[in-house]
């Protein structure tokens, strides 16, 4: 049964009951042994909401990847009380940001590493899903001084306009699935705390769309509200009044995003906002491991029923294995993976030992198919002490770095070419795996574990970007982490990589390999101001769990910060870029607390109020109960300070010795760069531990962004129990892409047939009529700002899940049939009729159409329903609403019975003071 509303029930209600039960006898269980310690599991609504979610990203495993797509990409109404207008963001704007990217790559890596320059700038739509969400009550009479009519999506935007505090959000799910429905709960809230207005990005994601199609989709948001395209309604959003805020691989597409714009000198946005950040893909930090229990992450990762599209490999069948012990001697060195750009050494020695096999077998051998005789493979001690790929002093013979391949005049011009000629044999052979035991023998990754990118991209500073030469020198971030996360540890490293640019340094493999990453080692050292909070037994995103007392402080928190970056000046952030430290403190006024949200949205609710403890943890009036989200950051703001008092604030060396400097109460506590905190359950801060004493930031360069056993392992079990669970549905993928294939060679075959023409490489930029290109009795036209089509893969190289290079799924083929006959690249020189026999398959195609073009990619075109009302994501953004009523409820019923026992208690006294006080004089 595939990922629906009623499959979801199904699954979800049984662990709704069994959380209920567990959750009983656990309290039992703390009151007896009379246990008083408060955890997050104490409270019965995060811990019904935390399994509710588990399982539901468990039921999505056991669903095909596009199953879980096309439920989270449904479109979804937006609440009433909230402005929300859809917008397309054109073709213009995304190819603004491939031509950033080109840019930043340059030829050499768009090549050998990307796998081509036209691959990743196509796309099903001519426009990426985008929306503006403010809160209605923040509208004001739209500006209708325009030359035509406004419709009211349009006055919408414009009675926008004067909110000049603009938050652009990127939504996570670990790159393939979630979309702009999942998460506009979120940011209503967002835009809402910070009194302004909010964009979204519905980007294209993996597996159909691999890394660095979504980061392409970011910067064309970015680009689309900064330098508007002509058409658009809104005015230029300076970067200044911009945010940027994600969560999960949303907040790494943000951190990636940021360091490409810093490099090629773009202005970057006032600060952003990364809500635990997925910024390691190879896995390589301990709370990887040790946190799986307390996270919502599935017990093997993100695996999947199989379907044509995913995994690439659905069985194992002509030899292929996903996991072996090695049968090569390095390199790679165990842990890595194989070089995507060799020097001509490595090329010449692994093509003459292809030859050589190749004879031996007599049927053609790829660098895969390599094998060293198993007595001369040494054990992974061995293998490093012949030499370690990321040691210092492991550089090539000489002692010297490699000179650049573009120098040296007309003879080192024809080395180039020839290296080039070169490279179109190379194969990088499969990744190591780094052993628990030295002794060992690695394995050998022959599976892609990943669906964003290849197992060789994942150490790509864009793909992992801890693994960034550098992260200074970036606009101010607060990021947050739950230390229940598995994610935790390269969240504390990256927060602490980013403010200490010189202490965590890259691992020199990254930088001898990337020409840019060592230039960005060498030119940004200024440290990067990071605000970095751990919040207690949460688990990933814990703003998912909205109506937690950490959650609401986290949003007040989040509010705050954009308000305050946006709000100064770039001096001033460069004094102060926190908001905690600003003076006089920011204003917020009772209105805008969590309750008085929740009063205004719901009235039957109550009075405003704060949320109680969980009954029986016990607890002081101070832990931050009864408070609203405003009281708490107040309270939150004065330990912030007493950080900086006590020396527990980082500070620059110009401002060490003025601890004290800020003697006005007008005047900013400045020169703190970086505030470190751990936050309880109840949204009270305290100081983080020293970085000596944390275990992530004990780690060795060397150590990070390798490929380690355990995770591997764990991957590898679930992978192979689903191998055996859908073996028959395996079998049957193979069919369906067999067909497919044949549906695809039809579709071009009968294309030609009907006239199709088209210039490979060269797309007609300057065309502005086509008329005469397009058949008379075509219901299509070519796009002048579409550059490239699927016909257009000439010498490119795109990763094997990517469909503009398959023609074996269905959304492979709805692709290629939509750049044929109804929105064609600018390559294509005629835009041919449909084939009647075509016409008519299209008719019994559940997502084709005989006139109109084909439904797209459902990790890039929204899903529609007429079941809206009952979607299992309204049902979700119902049932927070509903906790949020009830954790306010609890507050008040506490609230009540501390005033009636206050008063009785005060009742007593009085009434006992004027007995003695009658009683006194008659002694006299």
């Amino acid at each position: 049964m595939p990922v629906t509303t009623a499959s979801a029930a199904i699954h979800i209600t049984p662990v709704v009951i069994k959380t209920f039960i567990k959750h009983a006898k656990r309290k039992g269980i703390k009151y007896k042994d009379g246990d008083t310690t408060v955890q997050g599991w104490d409270d019965i609504l995060y811990d019904e909401a935390f399994h509710i979610v588990k399982a539901f990203i468990e039921l999505g495993t056991k669903n095909t990847v596009e199953s879980l797509q096309a439920f989270t990409n449904t479109h979804v109404p937006a609440p009433f009380w909230c402005a929300v207008v859809p917008v397309k963001i054109p073709l213009s704007s995304c190819n603004k940001g491939a031509d950033v990217l080109i840019e930043w790559f340059g030829p050499e890596d768009l090549k050998h590493v990307v796998g081509g320059e036209r691959w990743w700038q196509i796309r099903g739509l001519e426009w990426i899903d985008g929306e503006w969400i403010t809160e209605k009550a923040y509208l004001k009479e739209a500006d209708c001084a325009h030359n035509r009519t406004l419709s009211d999506e349009e006055k919408t935007i414009i009675g926008m306009e004067h909110l000049d505090r603009v938050m652009l959000y990127v939504h996570g799910g670990a790159f393939f699935w979630g979309s702009i429905n999942t998460h506009r709960y979120q940011v209503i809230r967002y835009a809402r705390k910070m009194r302004g207005r909010a964009f979204t990005v519905n980007y294209r994601k993996a597996p159909q769309y691999p890394w660095p199609c979504p980061l392409q989709d970011v910067l064309a948001a970015y680009f689309y509200l900064t330098n508007p395209p002509p058409g658009a309604v809104h005015r230029p959003v300076h970067p200044s009044k911009l945010v940027f805020a994600g969560d999960s691989a949303g907040a790494s597409l943000c951190l990636a995003a940021l360091t490409v714009l810093r490099d090629l000198g773009i202005p970057q946005p006032a600060g952003a906002v990364l809500i635990s950040p997925w910024v390691d893909l190879t896995h390589s930090f301990p709370s990887v491991m040790k946190n799986a229990a307390t996270d919502i992450i599935p017990p093997h990762g993100f695996i999947h029923k199989p379907s044509p599209l995913w995994p690439v490999h659905p069985k194992a069948e002509g030899g292929y294995t996903r996991v072996v012990p090695t049968r090569t001697k390095p390199p790679p060195q165990p842990g890595h993976a194989d070089k995507l750009k060799p020097d001509s050494e490595r090329i010449h020695d692994q093509v003459r030992e292809r030859v050589r096999q190749s004879m031996e077998t007599g049927k053609e051998v790829h660098a895969t198919d390599l094998q060293d005789r198993p007595e001369d493979i040494p054990s992974q001690n061995e293998m490093q002490k012949e030499g370690n790929d990321d040691h210092p002093e492991t550089v090539p013979s000489g002692g010297q770095e490699p000179r650049p391949l573009t120098s040296g005049g007309p003879i080192q011009a024809e080395k180039d070419a020839d290296h080039e000629s070169e490279m179109d044999f190379w194969e990088p052979k499969p990744p190591k795996v780094l052993m628990e035991d030295p002794k060992a023998t690695p394995l050998e990754l022959r599976a892609q574990i990943q669906l964003y990118a290849t197992t060789e991209q994942l150490s790509h500073p864009l793909v992992s970007p801890i693994l960034q030469g550098s992260l200074g020198n970036l606009c101010p971030l607060y990021i947050i982490a739950g230390n229940g996360e598995c994610l935790r540890d390269e969240i504390i490293y990256i927060a602490h990589k980013a403010a200490h640019p010189k202490d965590y340094p890259a691992r020199q493999g990254v930088l001898r390999e990337g020409r840019r990453q060592k230039e960005n080692a060498e030119r940004f050292q200024v440290p990067t101001k990071v605000h970095l909070q751990v919040f207690d037994d949460m688990c990933h995103v814990l703003t998912v769990f909205t109506f937690t007392d950490c959650a609401k402080y986290a949003y007040r928190s989040i509010a705050q910060f954009a308000r305050h970056v946006i709000d100064n000046s770039s001096e001033h952030l460069a004094r102060n870029p926190f908001p905690e430290l600003h003076r006089p403190p920011s204003e917020i006024s009772d209105s805008e607390s969590e309750d008085e949200d929740v009063a205004r949205h719901h009235p039957s609710s109550g009075s405003k109020s704060g949320r109680t403890r969980p009954h029986g943890t016990g607890g002081s009036m101070d832990s931050g109960a009864d408070r609203t989200d405003v009281a708490l950051y107040r309270s939150n703001e004065a330990i912030a300070e007493l950080e900086v008092k006590e020396g527990q604030a980082e500070k620059s060396h110009s401002g060490a010795s003025s601890a004290t400097a800020h003697d006005s109460d007008n005047e900013d506590i400045s020169a703190v760069f970086m505030i470190r905190e751990r936050v309880d359950v109840f949204g009270n801060v305290r100081p983080m531990e020293p970085a000596e004493e944390v275990e992530a930031l004990r780690l060795k360069p060397l150590e990070i962004g390798v490929i380690k056993e355990a995770p591997v392992r764990r991957w590898l079990a679930g992978q192979e129990e689903w191998d055996r669970r859908y073996k028959r549905t395996a079998e049957h993928v193979i069919r369906k892409r067999r067909q497919y294939e044949a549906k695809a060679a039809r579709l071009l075959e009968h294309a030609k047939e009907q006239g199709l023409v088209h210039d490979e490489i060269h797309p007609q930029r300057s065309r502005l009529s086509t008329g005469d290109s397009i058949s008379s009795e075509s219901i299509g036209q070519i796009e002048a700002e579409r550059r490239w089509g699927p016909l257009d893969l000439k010498d490119e190289n795109p990763p094997p899940s990517a469909i503009a290079g398959r023609h074996d799924t269905s959304e492979a083929v709805a692709l290629l049939k939509k750049t044929i006959y109804h929105n064609a690249p600018a390559t294509h020189r005629t835009v041919p009729k449909l084939k009647t026999s075509d016409a008519v398959r299209a008719v019994f195609e559940p997502h084709d159409h005989p006139i109109k073009p084909p439904q797209q990619s459902v990790s890039e075109q929204q899903v529609h329903t007429q079941l809206v009302p009952m979607h299992g994501l309204r049902m979700w953004q119902s049932l927070v609403e509903l906790f949020m009523r009830k954790s306010r409820k609890k507050v008040l019923r506490g609230k009540k019975h501390a005033s009636s026992a206050l008063q009785s208690t005060g009742d007593k006294i009085s009434g006992a003071a004027r007995s003695r006080s009658g009683r006194h004089p008659s002694s006299s």
